[in-house]
């Protein structure tokens, strides 16, 4: 044992070690050059209506060292056309500006590049402009924007929703008059009074110009990142290296770690989800001997930079074919354009270069394929398996009421965490911290609830469709209702579990995220279709077994990889405050999700998938009787604790790992990515293979669970109460409606395969609050008041439904608090409404807990 354990290790810190080496990030290719031969320095760029505006700049005639600089107000457009998928570039002259300009800031807008500032041989200027391309005509239309609050050249901007930040940049034509200086302007106020230039309070950092100032992700927030510049110290200029981010949401400063060296002038731009790359940038060398060198000069180091936002760390991003600097770079598509700019002193270049980010994807290799192959064709056998046993809708839907205890506790465990969390929770905690712990742990409180009231009642009533309980204690329209509710909260979790699951295992696998999609939908079609829930629960046990030992031998080989060891994971990720487990603050909207909205958020989720959810309702009933159902609830809650601590740890070992090993980033990927890209590229031969399969069992275990309860509700709820059907035809019924819910779930899944999205722990709270919010509220107003009518709950579900639709179109509220939300709504509005539509004389007997003292059948303790 110790040697395999030894073996492990080795392979994994032999694979690091191999590839520190520097690696050459971005693929240059060169566009057509711009029509200015000699090139220009400090132009205005952007991108609008497809095409690539450089506006003004610089340069110097020849022969360079005996001219003076001349400033240009020609405006250029490179427009781009594609036609049978084939691109075509041309260059249009779009006017001039008002007058030559030079070294101003411009950020790209959907309405126009924005530039600010500039100068020129006597004046620095703060005026503001919009130049806009029209395709149809091939001109340029200048619109006039509030004037910045003093004139500023070689400031750098960037945009954060519809926010301009503008910091650094000097105020007069010499060096001393550079500022610290942070400016903002909402453009969402346009036209509006009151619309103009924010000074925000003095930043922390020494005056500079010639900084870049970038948008990027820190895990948490969009924030601003000011890096480097220049500034006058007495005499002699000083090159800087500095990092800063500002937080827009909280308008807080923090200091970052500084760069390798001076990127000053370059250009810079955020990349992926957390990463920010200096393509360029002078790093003072040799400029105190630019007249001694003039035309020997090299030019500027041609050496790009990586800077990861999570980690704080700095890595080489490799060489590139040419440095431009007192550019802008833009993001054209999902390409990096970067036009003319200076190359040495004096010398400007006409090239105009598309940078693009490679990323390598590792070859899975054969074994690792033999290993997942066996392992979904096991799947597809238990499928084929319990195929044979199912005779009837009772052994289809509740598998004759003969599961395990403890099987039925690991498929409820399995069915409440999916894929999402394999995935999504480590992400969750790589780039934050643990407070999402506390919400997980409310679980195992809310079980009490489970055990002691929801329980007894789904027992006593012999439940096979947990929607049985809303006819009983309301109607059957409010049945319906429930049923339909369900129907197509499962539909959408089956499609936003396959589709994000799709989009993470893209990077651990040759599978494109289509692919995956397809994969898991097919095989999870196949077997459930067949076996029935009892083929579904076992399969969960596996994939239970499966799910925390592949994430158990993560870790281990995580910390084995980490400078340090153990300590060194506890000290770093102690030192970034990757430990936290509660945040203080009272804002509900807050990224920094607060303590109170966990503990909210966490119960009203939890007590709805308890009481409200049929994926989970269902295990209720496969057991023998209701002490033993009992025990799978309190298994659920006991599992919940180590794999809560195991997941998170996982996501802070992997902030630790990468944060000891920067350059195995791949700046690409989406934060969602990080374990599989770990997976792909550190695990050793087959146990990556093993690991991924991991990922498809949790996500096939979701989707199983899905198709089955769908197909529980529907037959049980629309189709079983119409008595001319056999138990014959139910059963045929229940297999094609398991086939058709599978295949829509994955068609929709097809649909929503998006990288864009930040995370996909966030997405499915808010799918799960959506949905499951109104339909626990349901349960709950049942379950509470004897005063509650049927036309009350409708009503109260109805609102509910508008309100939680509302808070996701028009509030920005954390998903986490949405099923609470709809919950209360439809609990409130539900009572209310039932003082007014009244139901006659009804036998409440069992059915809520004033009148549940005749429903139990036994101890429903955890012994």
């Amino acid at each position: 044992m110790r040697l395999l354990t030894a073996t492990l290790l080795l392979t994994v810190c032999t694979s690091v070690r191999a590839e520190e080496e520097d690696r050459d990030l971005l693929r240059f290719e060169a566009l057509p050059d711009l029509p200015d031969q000699l090139g220009v320095a400090g132009p205005f760029a952007g991108i609008h209506e497809d095409a690539l505006i450089v506006a003004g700049g610089a340069n110097f005639p020849k022969p360079v060292w005996e001219n003076d600089k001349a400033w240009h107000g020609q405006i250029y457009v490179l427009e781009r056309t594609v036609d049978d998928g084939n691109e075509s570039f041309e260059w249009h002259e779009g006017g001039k500006l008002p007058h030559p300009l030079a070294y101003g800031a411009a950020v790209s807008t959907r309405d126009g590049v924005i530039c600010m500032g500039g100068n020129d041989a006597e004046n620095v200027y703060a005026d503001v402009f919009e130049l806009a391309w029209n395709r149809g005509t091939k001109k340029i239309t200048s619109t006039p924007l509030p004037s910045l609050p003093k004139p500023c050249a070689f400031g750098y901007a960037a945009l954060v929703g519809s926010t301009i930040y503008l910091a650094g940049g000097q105020s007069g034509m010499g060096l001393d008059s550079a500022m610290a200086n942070l400016w903002k302007l909402d453009l969402s106020n346009r036209g509006r009074d009151g619309f103009g230039w924010e000074e925000l309070p003095a930043p922390p950092w020494p005056t500079r110009a010639l900084n870049l100032t970038i948008r990027q992700h820190n895990g948490y927030d969009d924030c601003i990142y000011v890096m480097s510049g220049r500034r006058q110290e007495g005499d002699d200029p000083e090159f800087l290296k500095d990092v800063w981010e500002f937080t827009p949401r909280t308008g807080k400063w923090r200091k970052r770690a500084d760069a390798p060296v001076s990127i000053m002038a370059g250009t810079g731009i955020g990349v992926g989800q957390s990463h920010v790359i200096a393509l360029s940038g002078a790093d003072g060398s040799l400029f105190h001997r630019t007249d001694e060198l003039r035309d020997r000069h090299p030019g500027f180091p041609k050496k790009a930079w990586a800077y990861h936002t999570i980690t704080n760390q700095w890595t080489s991003a490799g060489s590139t074919l040419q440095n431009h600097v007192t550019t802008i770079a833009v993001k054209w598509h999902d390409d990096i354009i970067i036009p003319s700019g200076e190359v040495r002193p004096r010398v400007r270049s006409a090239k105009v270069w598309r940078v693009s980010v490679a990323s390598e994807k590792p070859d899975f290799g054969a074994v690792n394929y033999l290993v997942l192959g066996v392992y979904l064709l096991g799947i597809v056998g238990v499928g084929f398996y319990f195929a044979r046993k199912n005779r009837n809708t009772e052994q289809y839907f509740r598998g004759g009421g003969k599961i395990p205890w403890w099987a039925a506790g690991c498929s409820i465990f399995a069915t409440m965490l999916s894929s999402l969390t394999f995935t999504g929770l480590p992400a969750k905690s790589y780039a934050q911290d643990w407070v999402y712990m506390v919400g997980n742990f409310m679980i195992p409180v809310v079980a009490v609830i489970a055990v002691f009231v929801a329980l007894p009642f789904f027992r006593r009533i012999d439940a096979t469709s947990a929607y049985e309980y809303l006819e009983r204690r309301f109607s059957r329209r409010v049945r319906l209702f429930g049923s339909v509710s369900f129907t197509l909260f499962h539909v959408f979790r089956m499609a936003v579990v396959m589709s994000l699951t799709g989009l993470a295992l893209a990077v651990a696998t040759p599978l494109t995220g289509v692919q995956s999609v397809l994969l898991m939908g097919v095989l999870s079609i196949v077997y459930c279709t067949m076996g029935g829930v009892e083929a579904v629960i076992w399969t969960d046990t596996v994939q239970t077994v499966v799910l925390m030992g592949g994430a158990l031998l993560a870790f281990c080989l995580l910390i084995a990889g980490v400078d340090g060891g153990f300590s060194g994971f506890l000290n770093d990720s102690a030192a970034a405050g990757k430990f936290r487990i509660a945040n203080l603050l009272t804002d509900p909207t807050s990224s920094q999700i607060a303590l109170w909205v966990i503990i909210v958020g966490g119960i009203g989720q939890n007590l709805s998938s308890y009481t409200a959810d049929q994926a989970v309702v269902q295990r209720y009933m496969t057991t023998a009787d209701q002490k033993l159902a009992a025990r799978s609830i309190w298994m659920n809650g006991f599992l919940t604790i180590p794999s809560t601590l195991l997941f998170l740890g996982l996501g802070t070992a992997l902030f630790a790992f990468y944060r000891s090993h920067p350059e195995r980033l791949d700046p690409t990927i989406t934060t969602d990515q990080i374990f599989p890209l770990f997976i792909a590229r550190e695990m050793p031969v087959g146990l990556a293979g093993l690991i991924v399969a991991g990922v498809f069992a949790a996500a096939q275990s979701t989707v199983s669970t899905s198709m089955n309860s769908i197909s529980t509700t529907i037959v049980t709820d629309f189709l079983k109460p119409r008595e001319s059907l056999s138990e014959e035809q139910l059963l045929k019924a229940a297999r094609v409606t398991t086939l058709l819910c599978g295949i829509l779930g994955t068609v929709i899944g097809l649909i929503f395969v998006n990288p864009e999205i930040k995370s996909l722990f966030d997405a499915f709270l808010k799918v799960i609050g959506l949905f499951m919010g109104v339909l626990g509220g349901l349960f709950v107003l049942g379950a509470l008041s004897k005063r509650a009518s049927a036309g009350g709950a409708l009503v109260g579900a109805l609102v509910g439904a508008g309100v939680m639709f509302l808070m996701w179109q028009k509030t920005s509220i954390n998903g986490y608090l949405y099923t609470t939300c709809g919950i209360s709504t439809c609990v409130i509005v539900g009572l209310a409404a039932s003082m007014v539509l009244k139901d006659g004389p009804r036998d409440l007997t069992g059915l809520t807990i004033h009148t549940l003292g005749h429903a139990a059948d036994g101890d429903l303790s955890p012994a």
